[in-house]
């Protein structure tokens, strides 16, 4: 059952929440995704783990909301929405665009004076300053939908629906101008752990070998970088979830368990 978020706040979803937590995880999702997407990690978390997920704007419940303009402005937001929540210790989670989020965020609340991650988990994408970008933003909705159909991620059927085509492509859109001309700022190292996680076949990390994908990631914290390689597509996440959540699992707290995980139904 989904947990109720802050009545101010309309960027956080607790999929998960209970009086036995003692660790929260935060998760940021891909260029056009959503919170949902870490909705079925709830059934594969112990108690003693909260999971929050990001909600950006133009999407789902959040259609009518406004545009964010950069990096600058979304971070802004996030780091307002998920502070108040940081009573435990936490660890971030991106996904592609989510994993450029996640640094920026981390880097904002060190800013702050915010307690920072004990980790943080880069996946699907080269770090901030070293990811190719370009100007898909600016595309055309063909060029976008050939994009989507080359990463995987999104079912043709609902790039066949003219009308959830256009809701798709109008997320997407939004987060390809936010990634695609975020340029990041210099500043200081984290000095969390950093995990680099990614998929063997993912077109976005080309066909480098597995101790070449840290790539600049390893020198963005003073702490060590971890690279693990799960088979499959930039989506490797989906088919591999229960492994993912492992790992976050193991690297949080080696103690913690996901026997007697709630059941969760199947989610798409």
């Amino acid at each position: 059952m989904t947990a109720p978020s802050p009545p101010d706040s309309r960027w956080i979803r607790r999929w998960s929440v209970g009086p036995a937590a003692r660790y929260t995880l935060v998760c940021l999702p891909h260029a056009g995704g959503s919170a949902t997407f870490y909705r079925p990690w709830a059934a594969l978390l112990p108690p003693e783990v909260e999971l929050l997920a990001v909600q950006y704007p133009c999407r789902e419940d959040r259609l009518e909301d406004s545009e964010i303009t950069g990096m600058g402005e979304l971070v802004d937001a996030v780091a307002d929405a998920v502070t108040p929540l940081l009573d435990r210790p936490y660890v971030l989670f991106g996904h592609s665009m989510g994993s450029a989020v996640a640094w920026e965020l981390a880097r904002e609340l060190a800013r702050r004076g915010a307690p920072g991650p004990r980790r943080l988990f880069a996946s699907g994408r080269a770090a901030p300053g070293t990811a190719v970008t370009g100007d898909l933003h600016r595309q055309s909705d063909a060029v976008l939908d050939a994009e989507l159909s080359r990463l995987g991620g999104t079912g043709r059927e609902i790039l066949d629906d003219p009308g959830l085509r256009a809701l798709v492509l109008t997320a997407v859109r939004h987060d390809y101008r936010v990634v695609e001309t975020h340029r990041p700022a210099p500043g200081p190292p984290l000095t969390c752990p950093v995990h680099v996680l990614t998929g063997d076949a993912d077109p976005e990390l080309g066909t480098a070998r597995a101790g070449d994908r840290a790539g600049g990631w390893a020198g963005l914290t003073t702490a060590r970088t971890e690279v693990r390689v799960f088979p499959g597509d930039h989506f490797y996440l989906t088919p591999r979830r229960r492994e993912v959540v492992a790992t976050v699992l193991r690297r949080l707290d080696p103690s913690l368990t996901t026997r007697g995980a709630r059941t969760w139904p199947s989610t798409p």
